[in-house]
């Protein structure tokens, strides 16, 4: 599992005009997105140390190790960066990175199949769940131990007590 990828953040555009970017941090502390480098593209082919300038709105200027042009920095916009799982912290068993949480089978209480977990957001409220249904359009699932009792990774499933009529 130490190999695997986890999106830490993103690149926002250019930032200035000598190569610096605007980074977006998805870490609980958004300044460690600089400690668990060098980070990935997706698909491990390219690798960036990364400096950390001034905050900004929304994230960081920063610097990428190699990226020395505005011109470079405005190509990776919409980039997602990764880091390798080792490189993260251990998380208390009550919490769970994204990517743990997407594919996993949910099920209602009552053991009945509701889909699959086939994303993670926030839109600053807290955690959703989006749920796709076969044959169905997806589900917004809120993330809470009320609504989500139990999320066993073992055996690959999330037990879900949603709302009347959300389902």
């Amino acid at each position: 599992m130490g190999d695997e990828l986890i999106c830490v953040g993103a690149i926002a555009g250019a930032f200035g005009v000598r190569g610096e970017v605007r980074l977006k941090s998805f870490c609980a502390e958004p300044r460690d997105i600089a400690r668990y480098g060098p980070l990935l593209t997706a698909d491990g082919a390219r690798q960036f140390t990364v400096t950390l300038g001034k905050p900004i709105p929304n994230g960081f200027s920063a610097r990428l190790g190699g990226i020395d042009s505005r011109e470079a920095a405005e190509a990776l916009r919409g980039v997602r960066l990764h880091a390798h799982r080792a490189m993260l912290p251990a998380l208390p068993d009550d919490e769970y990175y994204h990517a743990d949480l997407v594919g996993l089978e949910v099920r209602d209480t009552g053991g009945a199949v509701l889909g699959r977990v086939s994303a993670v957001m926030n839109h600053g409220a807290g955690d959703l769940l989006e749920v796709r249904r076969h044959g169905a359009e997806a589900v917004l699932l809120p993330f809470t131990r009320a609504v989500v009792p139990t999320v066993d990774l073992a055996a690959g499933r999330v037990v879900a007590d949603p709302p009347e009529g959300l389902f």
